[in-house]
């Protein structure tokens, strides 16, 4: 975006007779207006940005090992959500389908829907959406400082170690408004870890890049170790001695323009860069099928990285299907990892729901109240895992999150959405943490739900 504005800019400044000769004197003022209102956009958004590409030098909190992933369970943490009046001019992003109407009935992605009950009056966004007492329904902003340092504080009061800080790298286009959201998000997210005692680290998601286009990856890590000094503060979780990246969609099937070739080359670049590698890649990957390339120079780029993460969402839907899947796929892939001295973080979630975003049914994946997720953590436990990956912390377009959400959702005609099957809004950050501690032997494996004994 400040690259557009600055052309704009510069062929308004380009064109002298545009402003040295208007027909009148009010067209003059009119034209001096428009420059002005220019540069006062690009000035506010270089502010924005030179306000969080900067090292961290608040407190921090000495609560988690940030050492080390082994015996950790960290979250995916989005950030994606936008809402009008945020102050980042994108709109309702990840809220609602068509940009063009309204966030009400018939224009929503989301199919769980955010507690709201402890946010502030300056964190909480309207929409056309009632409650079932006539009461506007609200929604956050990841932009907004004191929501995501709220969510972090969660991590803290429920047992949960950390967070990926999702970056989707076909967002990250210099001047974007896009990357002026993710630098906030990312800078906001430093300062909750920091603050509540959390580690956090990156996670680039390749998804949507085209052929060539890695190289924003490179770039972009490049501008963070240099002006954030990322992987330097206390928070930034490290891994066999060194700062934690992830990189996510690697190997997969699914036609993706991004080669192996250009994947391996980025592995090389932050593995030369002094940083352990986290590869987010398909569930069949060591068997090079199904959701997966089979091309074997993927198994090549694994042997370079520290830790590999297969991707599991939706590759099974019941407890007995994802025990079945521990023993059959996880299994054998830790022994893969363990032979080739990898690290292996398996990755659960508490059930799937997209009915708003893509019209399948709604709660396709049931949460069988906490059974689901609980499973998936035992089965992790069984094979001798010794880290988890909890996808996601913040996800309601896929009904996947963890975080509060309500169970007196919007209503009203054509309206759909899913809730925590008359839990407690906080129930799954407790169950997170009741499984982080039995990852760690802190308490017993037990089949049955901890929290609904």
């Amino acid at each position: 975006m400040i690259n557009s504005l600055f052309g704009s800019a510069s062929r308004v400044l380009g064109a002298r007779n545009w402003i040295l000769q208007p027909a009148n004197e009010d067209r003059l003022r009119m034209r001096l207006l428009v420059l002005f209102s220019l540069f006062w956009v690009v000035t506010a958004y270089s502010e924005t940005e030179s306000e969080v590409l900067k090292p961290y030098d608040g407190p921090s909190v000495n609560e988690v090992d940030t050492s080390t992933l082994t015996g950790k369970l960290m979250c995916g943490y989005q950030g994606w959500f936008n809402c009008e009046g945020d102050g980042m001019d994108l709109g309702w992003v990840h809220w609602r389908k068509n940009r063009k109407s309204p966030f009400g009935p018939g224009n929503v992605t989301v199919d769980l829907w955010p507690d709201l009950s402890e946010y502030d009056d300056d964190e909480r966004y309207a929409t056309l959406f009632k409650h079932s007492d006539g009461r506007a329904a609200e929604v956050f902003s990841s932009a907004n400082r004191k929501t995501v340092l709220r969510h972090f504080k969660w991590m803290q009061d429920h047992g949960i170690d950390g967070a990926f800080v999702q970056r989707f790298a076909n967002g990250l286009r210099v001047g974007s408004a896009n990357k002026v959201h993710k630098d906030t998000v990312l800078s906001h997210a430093r300062e909750g870890a920091n603050r509540h005692g959390r580690a956090y680290a990156v996670m680039y998601d390749l998804s949507g890049l085209r052929k060539g286009e890695t190289e924003r990856v490179r770039n972009d890590w490049q501008l963070l170790r240099k002006s954030m000094k990322m992987g330097e503060d206390a928070a930034y979780l490290r891994h066999e001695g060194k700062p934690l990246v992830a990189l996510w969609g690697i190997g997969f099937s699914d036609d993706r323009e991004y080669s192996l070739a250009e994947s391996r080359e980025l592995v090389e670049f932050l593995k030369a860069d002094g940083c352990s590698v986290m590869l987010g890649v398909p569930s069949w990957w060591r068997e090079l099928e199904r959701d997966a390339t089979a091309d074997p120079n993927l198994h090549e780029i694994l042997k370079l990285a520290d830790v590999v993460s297969p991707w599991t969402v939706g590759r099974y839907r019941t407890p007995q299907q994802a025990s079945k899947h521990s023993e059959k796929v996880w299994k054998p892939d830790l022994e893969w990892c363990r032979k080739h001295d990898l690290d292996f973080l398996p990755v659960v979630y508490p059930g799937f729901s997209w009915h708003n975003l893509t019209g399948d049914p709604l709660n396709s994946i049931p949460r069988l109240k906490g059974q689901f997720l609980w499973s998936q953590m035992i089965a992790a436990k069984q094979i001798g895992a010794e880290m988890i990956y909890v996808a996601m912390f913040d996800e309601v377009d896929e009904g996947t999150a963890i975080f509060k959400c309500t169970n007196d959702p919007p209503v009203g005609e054509g309206v759909s959405f899913t809730d925590y099957e008359g839990l407690p809004s906080d129930f799954y950050l407790r169950l997170v943490g009741e499984g982080a501690r039995m990852l760690r032997g802190e308490i017993p494996v037990a089949e049955a739900v901890p929290l609904l004994k």
